[in-house]
């Protein structure tokens, strides 16, 4: 073989693997972005569950002293998020704000309780946890009555759940797609080396000695897939927060940092098995059909 075919042979084999790498970065990088949507949604799912609170309403006669130390203890319950004592004269002026009109010169005095607003954490906020909860808080001697919003509650939930099986339905759709692309990305590399691995056989190379380049090829083709993908989909982060910092917080970049690595792993494990058996299908494949 000449120079020249052989410089033309290594810009064919480079020209094929850069290919192939860019097509496994790509593939890697929308299911990356799949990973992002779905921590996304459990964020924005955790918001709106913990948005969502009663009111517990304080018995006329108590005491600024006792209103307090119950507060206090509801801070404490594992349950809760956060806690807002609303007194009597500033409920009335938010009804007045939301009613547009003065009700206290109506009635000549104020009808409303003191309360304090309870926010639960996200997962507390289902219907039967609120029901055990509101009645424990009920037995307090400050409190008169608990109230909240049974529908909105239900609405929450059931939209949430709605919005986790579409997402979790077009991930394993994505998901499929990825393993399938990647899958048939390798099985066409190893195609094009299959009269190598035929070769290889006829001088008495073991299945192990030809098949131990190809892994090592397929797991830095991942890896270096893999770590592109990550790369990009921090990118995609890193954008997000400077264009739309007040729209788009990160809270838990330890979720973010298990995505990322994720994304390399699934990379190299996945091109490793592909190329593992693609390999094998070669090492038994009967010369004759070496050319079909």
């Amino acid at each position: 073989m000449t120079k020249t075919e052989k410089n033309i042979t290594r810009r064919r084999l480079t020209s094929s693997y850069v290919t192939s790498l860019i097509s496994v970065t790509l593939v890697l990088f929308l299911l990356g972005l799949a990973g992002l949507l779905i921590l996304d949604a459990r964020k924005l799912s955790d918001y709106l569950k913990e948005s969502f609170g009663f009111s517990v309403m304080i018995k006329e006669n108590a005491k600024d002293v006792d209103i307090r130390q119950f507060q206090k203890t509801l801070d404490a319950k594992v349950y809760v998020k956060s806690t807002r004592f609303v007194p009597k004269d500033v409920a009335a002026k938010e009804l007045q704000k939301e009613l547009g009109e003065d009700f206290l010169q109506v009635l000549g005095y104020n009808p409303l309780l003191s309360s304090i607003d309870v926010y639960l954490k996200a997962e507390y906020a289902r219907t039967d946890s609120i029901k055990k909860i509101i009645s424990e808080i009920s037995k307090f001697p400050v409190v008169k009555e608990v109230y909240y919003q049974k529908s909105l509650l239900h609405a929450i939930n059931q939209n949430v759940r709605r919005i986790s099986m579409i997402l979790l339905a077009f991930s394993f759709l994505l998901l499929l797609i990825a393993i399938t692309l990647i899958n048939n990305t390798v099985r066409l590399m190893v195609y094009s080396k299959r009269f190598i691995i035929n070769t290889m056989q006829l001088v008495g190379a073991a299945g192990g000695f030809i098949r131990r380049p190809f892994l090592v090829r397929g797991m830095i083709q991942g890896l270096l897939g893999g770590f592109f993908a990550a790369g990009l989909v921090a990118g995609i982060i890193y954008l997000l927060q400077k264009e739309f910092r007040d729209l788009y917080m990160i809270q838990n970049y330890l979720d973010v940092g298990i995505l990322l690595a994720g994304i390399i792993l699934f990379g190299i494990l996945l091109t490793l098995i592909s190329t593992f058996f693609a390999v094998n299908k070669y090492l038994s494949v009967d010369e004759d059909k070496l050319y079909y």
